[in-house]
């Protein structure tokens, strides 16, 4: 056997958010960890997903901020947009958070790190360049990558998906956006608030697995904006070059040409499963993923896979949450078991759109009468008619003896609020405690309180509660 021969407790396939957090743990906790990674450190999320975009949305924010003046006895202001001090924006905050995830820093902390692709070659061996690794225990972390639908045409045009949107230094005439799931909204929406023309396509609705009633919230805002909306929509194909560009769809029966500068492809992700050697590994997968249990242990009990490999929730907190039920199996020994009904998932647009547990047509679907949803508009809340963003509610959707079942916010820093009741399904708190609990006034965190106080609003009319008051009353 040529080349280095490496032995340690856990070898960790890739350096995204998933893999990071098991070696960063791991090796914290004193276990020998080897860090493989062929690409960029910190993946997806760090380099072309949540701190671009999010980088980005905040540019776009501060642009829009001035035509809400008038409302307030500001003269309205409409800046001018520098995309290319925009572009430089986006890459020194990534810049900026990079040494946390640097090779540096994970070689200070001891982990051996090989920027190597790798491959398996038996159940128990993986290869990386000229070094060879015959570990306890592995864990894939290989991420994801944008999923491309089979468009007649497109392989010969100059398209844009989120690992290339951002290296964009001058702003685009007319952005075409296909797909209008979370980065397809997003995106859209941060590019039209810079200045861009922007046209969404969806074969389907908006954000199609968010419940329709706060879809129907972010939609208004997008018209608003000025965003042009083709919702089930077919694309038939796509030709041109970059800044001369054509996609033909069919909306309604009705053939339709749109004519754009530059073409985002926001279609979905596709689990990164390719050139592992899975097969030589004795790991199954499929087109949606890796295969794992409960535990994230795949058909190979050597062998973990965790984050958007797996091809769930595709969410950077839960590649961090994989992680950390990683290290809990194999560092410390104990049994894990993956809850998805604690995820949250946030839509950054604005205003945000997030989520916990079911939505009603889930929870109608699975307990039926049983359950009660309550909600509340933020057009009663104090703060946030003091800022004037009153549009949007909360939906909280309850079940038996007051369980949370599921919470849908749609509003300005909905996704701040949705962090009080990710603890809530967390911890089992049930509806009364939060009902109970005595929020600051003014914030906007108040319309929790408000619409878990409605859980009792039948009560209000119950003849025997009524009875009772009145014998108390007699009382004196």
């Amino acid at each position: 056997m040529s080349g280095t021969l490496l032995k340690p407790d856990i070898c960790v396939i890739g350096a995204g958010s998933a893999g990071l957090t098991v070696a960063a743990a791991a090796a914290q906790f004193g276990a020998p960890v080897v860090l493989v990674e062929k690409g960029a450190m910190g993946g997806d999320c760090l380099n072309t997903g949540c701190v671009p975009s999010k980088s980005l949305i905040a540019a776009a924010a501060i642009r829009h901020a001035g035509s809400r003046g008038p409302a307030f006895g500001i003269e309205a202001t409409e800046p001018s947009v520098d995309f290319a001090g925009v572009h430089r924006h986006v890459h020194e905050v990534i810049a900026s958070i990079a040494p946390h995830d640097s090779v540096e820093r994970f070689e200070g902390l001891g982990v051996t790190v090989l920027r190597e692709a790798a491959h398996f070659t038996d159940p128990r061996t993986l290869v990386a360049g000229d070094t060879t690794v015959r570990a306890r225990r592995f864990v894939i972390a290989t991420g994801s990558r944008p999923s491309i639908p089979p468009i007649e045409g497109l392989e010969g045009v100059a398209y844009l998906t989120n690992e290339t949107v951002f290296d964009l230094t001058e702003r685009p005439d007319h952005l075409i956006v296909i797909g209008g799931g979370p980065i397809g909204v997003e995106l859209a929406q941060a590019h039209r608030r810079l200045g861009a023309a922007v046209t969404l396509v969806e074969r389907d609705t908006i954000l199609p697995h968010d419940d329709p009633d706060l879809v129907d919230v972010v939609r208004s805002a997008l018209v608003a904006d000025g965003v042009t909306l083709h919702e089930k929509a077919s694309v038939d194909g796509a030709r041109g070059e970059a800044g001369d560009l054509t996609v033909d769809l069919t909306v309604a029966g009705q053939s339709l040409r749109l004519a754009g500068s530059h073409l985002l492809v926001a279609a979905g992700r596709t689990p990164t499963v390719e050139g592992l050697g899975l097969d030589a590994a004795g790991v199954a997968y499929g087109r949606k993923g890796i295969t794992v249990d409960k535990g994230l242990r795949t058909t190979n009990r050597r062998i973990y896979a965790i984050g958007d490999c797996t091809g769930g929730l595709q969410f950077t907190h839960v590649a961090g949450y994989h992680g950390s039920l990683a290290v809990r199996s194999i560092v410390f020994r104990l049994p894990v078991k993956e809850d998805r009904s604690r995820i949250p998932r946030v839509t950054y647009c604005d205003p945000e759109l997030a989520q916990i547990g079911l939505t009603e047509a889930e929870a109608r679907e699975r307990h039926g009468e049983t359950v009660k949803v309550l909600k509340a508009p933020l057009s009663g809340n104090d703060r946030a008619r003091a800022e004037r963003r009153t549009e949007g509610f909360i939906k909280i959707v309850t079940g038996r003896r007051g369980r949370i079942l599921g919470v849908s916010i749609v509003g300005a820093h909905a996704g701040e609020l949705i962090g009080t009741w990710a603890l809530a399904v967390a911890g089992k708190i049930k509806i009364s405690t939060v009902a109970s609990f005595v929020p600051p006034y003014p914030t906007l965190g108040e319309i929790s309180k408000t619409a878990a106080v409605g859980y009792y609003s039948d009560s209000l009319t119950n003849p025997w509660l009524r009875r009772i008051l009145g014998w108390l009353r007699r009382l004196g």
